[in-house]
């Protein structure tokens, strides 16, 4: 593993822990994770299986300690590296279109979708301690939280590949190289 990758992925982690403290619970103590948006840009970046793989453990854990959900301590660690290798077959599949402006944004909304579903199958039919169902808690915390890390990942991701670009990260980051030599 590239050290430099794993500080980068650090920093991700790190921002992604600050956002997930400081926005405010919405519904039933959920919030909306936007965590996840950090762990997607790291992916996008460095879609490796050994740093996926590390990535989503530590934003499971960071998510762990600071979920305000009854019972999310145990879903978010089940739920993160799940998350993670399918959001990394998505981007692996759609490599073909990482050129086009809005391919990351629809990525980070699937994936927003995906663990989002995921989280709250667990933490509603496999812990059953949220009280409330599936459809309100995804049309009151899930979708918030698309929209959001929709135009977070619109806005950081062009951003992020221009400084890696500028970088040694830049040979690391297979994905931003290849969208920054066809756009």
């Amino acid at each position: 593993m590239n050290n430099r990758v794993l500080v980068m992925l650090s920093l991700l982690a790190g921002i992604g822990a600050v956002l997930h403290t400081v926005v405010p619970p919405v519904f039933l103590g959920m919030r909306p994770d936007m965590m996840l948006a950090m762990m997607f840009l790291g992916i996008l970046l460095f879609p490796k299986p050994s740093y996926v793989l590390l990535l989503s453990l530590v934003t499971g854990f960071i998510s762990a300690l600071t979920t305000t959900v009854p019972g999310g301590q145990i879903a978010n660690v089940i739920e993160k590296p799940i998350t993670a290798f399918a959001f990394l077959a998505l981007v692996l599949v759609t490599k073909r279109f990482a050129g086009l402006k809005m391919t990351q944004p629809i990525l980070a909304g699937l994936g927003t979708m995906i663990s989002g579903a995921i989280f709250i199958s667990i933490a509603v039919y496999v812990i059953g301690m949220l009280q409330g169902s599936f459809a309100a808690l995804f049309l009151a915390v899930v979708l918030p939280a698309t929209a959001f890390n929709v135009l977070f990942v619109g806005i950081t991701y062009p951003i992020v590949t221009k400084i890696l670009k500028r970088t040694s990260l830049s040979q690391a980051s297979s994905i931003a190289t290849a969208a920054e030599k066809s756009a």
